[in-house]
């Protein structure tokens, strides 16, 4: 049994559960982050575009495009609509370097700034992480089916694989 695909905008957040999956596209230095429980077949994705939300605009601020923010807001939604905390577990993608620079500024570095941000915010809530697809310099598209807890990972440079 195939459910709807629930779409995840740029810095959005969506839940689903079986037999629904979740896709987000355009994956650059942005990170996919799935956090969900197996044995509920429930999960939530958020699509962080960048690490830290001290530095945001407070007057059209969204909660979903930072990791420090769009983090506790997936577990705690999660944890309110009944998944189990010892259950949880994360799944990982994107953080990608889009552009090459001369520079070694970090500020740069998007994509390893979201990686890093997004792994600590998950170790603050002790989620592990199962699986990975990070770094490198392709754009992803990602899609998790709560039924079978897959992450499948496409990049234009090496197709289709599953984590």
């Amino acid at each position: 049994m195939v459910g709807q695909v629930i779409k995840v905008g740029i810095a959005d957040l969506q839940f689903a559960k079986s037999p629904d999956v979740l896709r987000t596209s355009g994956l650059g230095s942005c990170v996919g982050v799935v956090v969900y429980d197996a044995t509920l077949k429930m999960a939530g994705m958020a699509h962080v575009m960048l690490p830290d939300s001290t530095s945001a605009k407070k007057s059209a601020f969204n909660p979903f495009k930072y990791a420090d923010t769009a983090i506790p807001l997936l577990i705690n939604t999660l944890l309110e609509d009944g998944a189990r905390k010892f259950a949880l577990k994360a799944k990982i993608a994107g953080g990608a370097q889009m552009f090459s620079f001369s520079s070694s500024n970090d500020m740069l570095r998007v994509g390893v700034r979201n990686v890093d941000a997004v792994k600590e915010a998950l170790k603050a809530y002790r989620v592990p992480i199962i699986a990975e697809d990070v770094y490198g310099n392709s754009g992803r598209t990602i899609e998790f089916s709560p039924e079978t807890t897959r992450l499948s990972v496409r990049t234009v440079s090496q197709g289709t694989k599953e984590i």
